[in-house]
């Protein structure tokens, strides 16, 4: 009972991050204790201040060592000051398609303020990318499978409850625990290798 209790915990991650996101969006081992679930908006400031500056601790500490497998998540808020956020979301699953979701995602965190105002989405994007790697991309935004994994994304923010961006949804010996408050790292990293230690 206690070597199928164990499988259960060690495939949990593998189980939870489902066959819905694709390798590009994920970073890590799938069989870690723990799993990360990132949901995030492109607009959000918040969500601009967590990739730029904890996002890399939390790779760093947990995805890189195995502890945790990084799931990345789009939840696109339906707001009239997001309007560009979904337009941007299916360009980062797009670029994920072809292995540059961090490169999109970096560039569209940066420049943010720009085209969260303009609108111009498509030009952040295709700033990082090659003229072939843009074809790939243009094409795939609009794929309805492309479009389907940015709502699955939603839905399943929507389903747990999601009141925020970001939102870390930790997954750990069968317990789902959000947490939202990335002002003091070293918070989230207490709490974190505390749970670990259990």
């Amino acid at each position: 009972m206690k070597i199928l209790a164990l499988f259960l915990a060690a495939l949990l991650p593998c189980l939870a991050a489902g066959p819905d996101v694709g390798k590009g969006r994920t970073m890590g081992d799938p069989a870690a204790p723990m799993l990360f679930e990132l949901y995030s908006d492109f607009v959000c400031p918040g969500c601009k201040h967590l990739h730029e500056n904890v996002l890399p601790a939390i790779i760093l500490d947990y995805a890189k060592t195995g502890k945790a497998y990084l799931v990345f998540r789009e939840f696109p808020l339906n707001i009239p000051a997001h309007v560009y956020a979904r337009p941007a979301a299916a360009f980062a699953v797009a670029a994920a398609h072809i292995g540059k979701y961090r490169t999109v995602s970096d560039a569209l965190f940066r420049n943010q303020q720009s085209w969260g105002l303009s609108g111009k989405v498509w030009e952040t994007v295709a700033s990082v990318l090659t003229p072939e790697e843009q074809k790939m991309v243009r094409a795939l935004a609009t794929d309805p499978a492309v479009l389907a994994e940015v709502q699955r994304d939603v839905d399943r923010g929507t389903k747990a409850a999601l009141t925020q961006t970001p939102t870390v949804m930790i997954t750990y010996k069968l317990k789902q625990q959000p947490w939202t408050q990335f002002g003091d790292y070293s918070l989230f990293r207490g709490y974190i290798d505390g749970l670990l230690k259990k």
